[in-house]
């Protein structure tokens, strides 16, 4: 019961057999001895950390909170980052995936009117009349799949990563062109920081959200040059997405694809007292959404697929399962293996981290959990030596630990929502925090 109370009910513990020493420095005096020979089963159970709340929510809410606290401090401070950067040029810019074919959208308008009634090769309608509630089934499917261009929307998702890091380029290189400087000189003069986060839409396509902050040369340190202004840096994401190319690889049975960015491109500068997005909104947001996984977005698994008939098995809807089906065959020619597309499958080719951060941004996530550590009492003694010697022997619970462990979870969820109404009532957060 303390193992599982220690790991916050966690769904998919990690267990551990080892031991761990601290010696003084300079005498080699033992000052504290951890065995698991001493726990129940002589082993330890960690938390699994999983950020899928659909695989372990107690681990999820952590990891949103860190989440949380890593976008916030490098748009307010705090975690080691100035208070100035709240003042600084910041924007939180969305940017689209293309059209890969039209697809039935939801809202309080009909969904594709048309005045004809005319349809396409495959013989299947051009437009639709009905008006579509945000979930229904059929919001984010093509309105005709032989039409909708799967092979370029698997490539598309597979050289995301190339696009944004071409459009970072960019940005920098517009900002020195406009400032009057020689693009290589950029970094002497000004830094560009950011944290991004991708996000499934209902058709199955990523989009990346991101915060984007310039500083002065030295990071959140220094201040930004007189010419670097909010408007300045707008009209560089703009101009930026709008001009990025990334071409495949040619191939016999696809040709050479040009992948950019879609139309719809949203830049919009975060407040620090005027208006705009509310800065804790907008990490609670990046929070929240790193929390959820492919299946519960209904873009994919949250489980590899190894072989045709796993696509085929996936209860996925078919639009994503043809999708799947597209990685499937686009990887297996030569062309495209370095995408490994089949290892990506379930998340439909996209390979990239669904949040990211440059370095300059804020703190880590290491720094966040070694935080939590010395505030629980478990930092490092100073001029001590830690002799750690730890393996894996197994995960999960057995049936009696997993009710255990969810009662846990279930309690400590009731205990913070209690918590958090009082604080509320007391003023003590706002709701955008509390909601992280």
């Amino acid at each position: 019961m303390e193992q599982i109370t220690a790991t916050g009910g966690c769904a998919h513990p990690v267990h551990l057999s080892g031991s761990t020493t601290t010696l003084n420095g300079a005498t080699g005096e033992i000052l504290r001895h951890y065995d698991t020979r001493d726990e129940p089963g002589e082993r330890l159970s960690v938390r699994c950390r999983n950020r899928r709340a659909t695989v372990c929510a107690p681990c999820s809410r952590l990891h949103a909170g860190d989440t949380f606290h890593l976008v916030r401090a490098g748009l307010i401070g705090g975690k080691n980052v100035p208070d100035a950067v709240r003042h600084r040029p910041r924007l939180f810019v969305t940017l689209t995936a293309p059209s890969f074919g039209p697809v039935h959208r939801a809202g309080d308008d009909r969904c594709h009117p048309r005045r004809d009634r005319g349809s396409c090769e495959h013989g299947r309608p051009l437009g639709c009349g009905a008006v579509h509630g945000a979930d229904a089934s059929l919001v984010g499917r093509p309105l005709c799949p032989d039409c909708y261009d799967y092979t370029a929307h698997v490539l598309w998702h597979a050289h995301v990563g190339m696009l944004w890091d071409r459009f970072v380029i960019g940005v920098r290189r517009h900002l020195a062109s406009s400032a009057g400087l020689v693009q290589s000189r950029f970094a002497e003069h000004a830094w560009l920081s950011f944290a991004r986060v991708a996000e499934y839409q209902k058709r199955g396509a990523v989009h990346v959200h991101a915060v984007v902050r310039l500083d002065g040369p030295d990071g959140p340190t220094d201040e930004p040059p007189v010419w670097g202004t909010v408007a300045r840096l707008t009209d560089a994401v703009r101009v930026s997405a709008s001009r990025v190319v990334v071409r495949t690889r040619y191939s016999p049975a696809v040709g050479e694809l040009a992948l950019r960015w879609g139309a719809q491109v949203d830049a919009r500068p975060l407040r620090a007292d005027g208006p705009g997005p509310d800065d804790d909104a907008v990490a609670a947001y990046v929070a929240k959404y790193v929390t959820k996984g492919a299946s519960e977005t209904g873009a994919g698994t949250d489980y590899r697929l190894t072989s045709r008939d796993d696509v085929r098995a996936a209860r996925v809807s078919s639009h994503v399962r043809r999708l799947m089906h597209t990685c499937w065959h686009l990887g297996g020619l030569p062309e495209f293996e370095p995408l490994h597309l089949r290892t990506w499958a379930h998340t439909l080719g996209y390979r990239g981290h669904i949040l990211t951060k440059s370095r300059a941004y804020s703190t880590t996530y290491r720094a966040l959990r070694a935080d939590r550590a010395e505030h629980i009492g478990h930092e490092a003694l100073p001029g001590t030596v830690t002799a750690a010697y730890w393996r894996y022997v197994g995960s999960g619970h057995t049936l009696g630990a997993a009710l255990i462990a969810a009662g846990v979870a279930d309690d400590l969820a009731v205990s913070r929502q209690f918590g958090t109404e009082a604080r509320r009532e007391g003023g003590g957060v706002d709701d955008s925090s509390a909601r992280a």
